[in-house]
C-alpha cells in the first residue's frame, strides 16, 4: 500500500467515527419523525446530522457521501420549511440513506473504493429516488422497505460485542449554523478521534456517550484481572482483624503482668527484701509499662489501618464490578429501527417503547442477551402484533406497540417484553399439543393458561406449519430459554386475551459476582444462588411426613419432596439434637424439593471463581469463591441439584433425616451379580438376600460396567462368558478404574480347568469358584470370607 492509501485509509477511518455518532442521532430521530412528522426538535437534529455527515465526507473526499447526505439535508430542510409532509416512504429513503453513509464509512472488505465502484449504483439509486420523491413523485415504497428490512432483522452491537470494554474518547463536533454552511477543512465537525473501522448492520451505531465523558480503551481481560485482585484485596484485609484481636490479647495479658508486679512490690515491701530486688522490680515494672503503652499504641493504630484499608478495598472491589457494568441501552442500539423495519417488511406499523434503558448490567450479559432479545422482538413483530385491518376491526390502533421495559429488583434484571397484539388462541396451541401427541386430549383440557404456554418453550415447538423468516429461521423459543439458562436466567410467559404476550425474563445482574445464601453441609460452606432459592426455613421435624419411603413437608399448600444435602453430594450426614430442620426450598412453581442442611450462614455477595477446566464438571457444583475471611465456598450448580434429588425420590433411595440420638440404620452390604444366565442370577440373588446381603444383578459385563460408573458395591460376583463384554474384561477395567480397585471381585463359572483359573485371577479376581462344585455353602462362606457378614 503506498502513502497515498495509507492517508485514504486514516481519513476514512475519522468518517467512519463521524458517521457512526450521526448515525445514532438519525436513527432515532427518524423513528421519531415517522410518529410525529413535524416535531421541529426532531427535524432541527436530524438536519445537522446530515449536514455534519456532509462536511466530514467533504473532507475526507468521499464524494458519494456528499451526495448521500446532500439529498438527505435537502429531505429534512424541505420539512423544516414546511413545504413537505415526511410519509413512510421518506423515512425509508432517509433511513437506507444512513445506512448506506455508515457502509461508505466502514466499506464492505475494506475496499477504499468502494464508494466509486461497487458502492456507485447505490448510492445513485438513493440520490435519484430522494430526488423523485422531492419532486413529489411517487416510488413504491412497499418494495424499498422489504428489500432493506431482513437485514436489519439482527441488530448488531458493536459496543456490546465488542471484546473491549469501551471505546476511545469521544469529541462532540459542532454543527455550523445553518444548512446552507458547508463545513471546511479544519472547521467544527471535521475532527474526530481516529478508531478502528468495524462492520455494522442496518440501523447499527453506538450510542454516543454522555457529554464531557472521557473514555479509554480498556480489555475484558484486563477489567476481569481488576475484579479478581479486587476481590482478592478485599479477602486479604479481613486477616487484619484476628491479627489486631491477637495483639489486643497480648495486652490485656500485658496489664495482667502489671499487676502482679504491683502485687509483688506490695509484698516486698511489707518484709526486709534486699533493695537490689527492689530495684530489679522496679526496673521490671517501668520496662513493662513502656511496652504496654507502646503496644496499646500500635493496636490503636492498627486498628485506624484496619478501618481505612477494609473502606479502601471495598470502594475499589465496588468501581471495579461498576467498570464491568453498562447502561442496557448499549445493548439495545438498532432494535428499535429493526421492530420498525420488520412491521414494514410485513405490512405492519410497529413502535418499539424502551423503558429502563439506563439499567446497569454486566457486559457478560449484555452480550449473551443480544440474541435472545432480538429473537422475541422478532417474534412479538411477526407472531404478535396483528395486520393493520384486524387491528382496526378489534377497535385497536392501527400502529402496534411493543415494549421493552427494564428495572432492578432485589439485585436480578427484570425485563419484560410485551405486545398490545392479540396474544395466543389457546384453543388452537391445545390442538397443536394434542396433534404432536405430548399429552393427552383430556389431560390438555385440564391445563392452566400458564401450564399451555409453557408448551411454547419446548424444542421444536411451532404453532405454524412453516417456519417463519422473519421470527422462527429455524430456531424456536427454546433456544431463548436455553440462551437465558446459560447465564443463570429463567424465562416466563403470560398474556391477557386479546391484549397481547408478555415475556418475562429474570436475570443476574453480573456473572461476575452471585448473591448467595451460605450454609453449612458436613462441616464445609457451601453456597445456593438465591435466584434459585424459592425461601430458606427452620422446618420443625414433627411437621416431617414419611410417605411410601419418601419424606414430605407443607409448603405452599402443597406436599415437598425433603432431602438431605449430605446425602446429595455422598457424605456423611451431620446429626443434631435441634428441633428444626434447616431447608432450602430450591426449583420452581413446578419443581420443588426441600434440601435439609446442617446450618444457614447467612446471605453473602460472592466473586465468582470458575473451577479449573481440567477437573471437567464436577456432579452438582458450579462453581468456587472464597468469603471475606478467607473461608473457600463450592457454589452448587442447583440445575443438576435438582436432577440428583429427582434421581433420589425417584429410586426410593431417600435417607430418613434422624436426631443426634437416633442410631443410624444398620447398612446392609451391597453386591452386584453379573451373569447372562436368568436362572443364575436368581439363585444366586435368593441366596445372597436370605442372608440379608443389599443385591443387584446385570445381565452382563457392559451392564455390570454402567451400573459400577453410578452406585457403589461391596463385591462384584460375575460369570466369565457374556455378550457385549465378557467377565475377563470386566475385572480388568474394575481393577484399572481408580475408584474401584480395591473392590473385591469374585468369578463364578461353568469353566473348572487351571488355564482359566488362572486367567482369572490374573486379571485381578480375589476369588475364583467353579459353577460346577459350588453348594449353597460354598458360594455363601467366600463372600463371608471376602466382605463379613450382610450388615456392617
Amino acid at each position: 500500500m503506498n502513502p497515498d492509501q495509507l492517508r485514504d485509509a486514516s481519513l476514512l477511518e475519522l468518517f467512519a467515527l463521524e458517521a457512526q455518532s450521526q448515525a445514532e442521532v438519525l436513527n432515532s430521530g427518524l423513528l421519531a419523525l415517522e410518529r410525529d412528522p413535524t416535531a421541529a426538535v426532531q427535524l432541527e437534529a436530524c438536519m445537522r446530522a446530515a449536514h455534519s455527515l456532509k462536511g466530514a465526507a467533504r473532507i475526507v473526499g468521499l464524494d458519494g457521501g456528499v451526495r448521500v447526505a446532500h439529498v438527505m439535508e435537502d429531505c429534512l430542510v424541505a420539512a423544516q420549511r414546511g413545504e413537505l409532509l415526511l410519509r413512510p416512504v421518506h423515512i425509508d429513503t432517509l433511513l437506507h440513506g444512513t445506512d448506506l453513509l455508515l457502509r461508505l464509512g466502514c466499506p464492505p472488505g475494506g475496499d477504499l473504493d468502494w464508494a466509486d465502484r461497487d458502492g456507485k449504483a447505490e448510492v445513485d439509486a438513493l440520490v435519484l429516488r430522494m430526488a423523485a420523491l422531492l419532486a413529489g413523485e411517487e416510488v413504491d415504497s412497499d418494495a424499498w422497505a422489504t428489500a432493506h428490512a431482513l437485514a436489519a432483522a439482527t441488530p448488531g452491537s458493536a459496543s456490546a460485542s465488542a471484546p473491549e470494554a469501551a471505546v476511545t474518547e469521544a469529541i462532540h463536533p459542532t454543527p455550523p449554523d445553518g444548512p446552507a454552511a458547508d463545513t471546511a477543512p479544519g472547521a467544527p465537525g471535521a475532527t474526530a478521534a481516529p478508531a478502528t473501522p468495524a462492520t455494522f448492520a442496518p440501523g447499527e451505531a453506538p450510542r454516543e456517550p454522555q457529554a464531557q465523558e472521557r473514555m479509554l480503551r480498556v480489555s475484558a481481560d484486563t477489567l476481569d484481572q481488576l475484579l479478581a485482585l479486587s476481590g482478592a484485596a478485599m479477602v486479604e484485609t479481613h486477616w487484619l482483624k484476628p491479627f489486631g484481636n491477637a495483639l489486643q490479647q497480648t495486652r490485656r495479658m500485658q496489664m495482667r503482668a502489671l499487676q502482679a508486679l504491683d502485687a509483688l512490690q506490695v509484698t516486698l515491701a511489707a518484709s526486709a527484701a534486699d533493695p537490689a530486688a527492689h530495684a530489679a522490680l522496679a526496673e521490671a515494672q517501668r520496662l513493662l509499662g513502656e511496652s504496654h503503652q507502646q503496644l496499646s499504641q500500635r493496636v490503636t493504630e492498627l486498628e485506624q489501618y484496619d478501618h481505612r484499608t477494609g473502606q479502601l478495598s471495598h470502594e475499589l472491589y465496588d468501581r471495579a464490578l461498576a467498570s464491568r457494568m453498562r447502561p442496557l441501552a448499549d445493548g439495545l442500539t438498532g432494535y428499535s429501527r429493526m421492530v420498525r423495519d420488520l412491521g414494514r417488511s410485513l405490512g405492519k406499523a410497529v413502535h418499539l417503547e424502551l423503558v429502563g434503558e439506563s439499567t446497569k448490567v454486566d457486559r457478560d450479559i449484555l452480550e449473551q442477551l443480544e440474541a435472545p432479545l432480538a429473537h422475541l422482538l422478532r417474534n412479538a413483530v411477526d407472531h404478535g402484533i396483528e395486520p393493520p385491518e384486524a387491528r382496526r376491526a378489534a377497535g385497536k390502533p392501527v400502529e402496534g406497540r411493543i415494549t421493552l421495559n427494564a428495572r432492578h429488583n432485589a439485585g436480578r434484571l427484570m425485563i419484560v417484553i410485551a405486545d398490545d397484539g392479540a396474544g395466543v388462541d389457546l384453543d388452537a396451541l391445545r390442538a397443536a399439543i394434542v396433534q404432536r401427541k405430548l399429552v393427552p386430549e383430556d389431560t390438555v383440557a385440564r391445563l392452566s393458561q400458564a401450564e399451555l404456554l409453557d408448551f411454547l418453550l419446548l424444542p421444536g415447538f411451532s404453532m405454524r406449519d412453516t417456519v417463519s423468516e422473519v421470527s422462527g429461521r429455524g430456531v424456536g423459543l427454546d433456544a431463548v430459554q436455553d440462551m437465558i439458562r446459560q447465564v443463570r436466567g429463567s424465562i416466563r410467559l403470560t398474556q391477557e386475551s386479546g391484549r397481547g404476550m408478555q415475556f418475562h425474563l429474570e436475570l443476574p445482574l453480573t456473572l461476575s459476582v452471585v448473591r448467595a445464601l451460605l450454609v453449612e453441609v458436613s462441616g464445609e460452606a457451601y453456597a445456593f444462588p438465591l435466584a434459585y432459592v424459592m425461601r430458606a426455613i427452620n422446618l420443625e421435624r414433627g411437621s416431617i411426613e414419611q410417605l411410601e419411603n419418601r419424606q414430605h413437608f407443607r409448603f405452599g399448600g402443597r406436599q415437598v419432596g425433603l432431602v438431605s444435602a449430605a446425602q446429595v453430594l455422598q457424605q456423611a450426614e451431620t446429626r443434631r439434637d435441634e428441633d428444626t430442620v434447616p431447608v432450602v426450598v430450591l426449583g420452581d412453581h413446578e419443581r420443588t424439593y426441600g434440601v435439609a442442611v446442617d446450618r444457614l450462614l447467612g446471605e453473602r455477595i460472592l466473586v465468582v471463581q470458575p473451577l479449573v477446566a481440567s477437573l471437567g464438571k464436577i456432579k452438582d457444583i458450579a462453581a468456587g469463591s472464597l468469603t471475606e475471611d478467607g473461608t473457600p465456598v463450592l457454589i452448587f450448580d442447583v440445575e443438576d441439584m435438582v436432577r440428583s434429588v429427582e434421581r433420589l425420590l425417584s429410586e426410593g433411595k431417600i435417607d430418613r433425616i434422624r436426631r443426634a440420638a437416633e442410631a443410624a440404620p444398620v447398612r446392609r452390604k451391597r453386591v452386584l451379580v453379573v451373569d447372562d444366565s436368568l436362572t443364575v442370577r436368581e439363585l444366586e440373588r435368593k441366596l445372597l438376600s436370605n442372608r440379608g446381603y443389599d443385591v443387584t444383578v446385570a445381565v452382563d459385563g457392559m451392564d455390570a460396567w454402567n451400573v459400577l460408573r453410578a452406585e457403589s458395591f461391596d463385591l462384584v460376583i460375575t460369570d466369565i462368558d457374556m455378550p457385549r463384554m465378557d467377565g475377563i474384561e470386566l475385572v480388568s477395567r474394575i481393577k484399572r478404574e481408580a475408584r474401584l480397585m480395591h473392590l473385591p471381585v469374585m468369578v463364578v463359572s461353568y469353566k473348572d480347568r487351571e488355564q482359566d483359573r488362572q486367567r482369572g485371577l490374573q486379571a485381578g479376581a480375589d476369588y475364583y469358584l467353579a459353577k460346577g462344585s459350588f453348594q449353597d455353602a460354598a458360594l455363601l462362606d467366600a463372600v463371608q470370607d471376602l466382605i463379613g457378614e450382610a450388615r456392617a
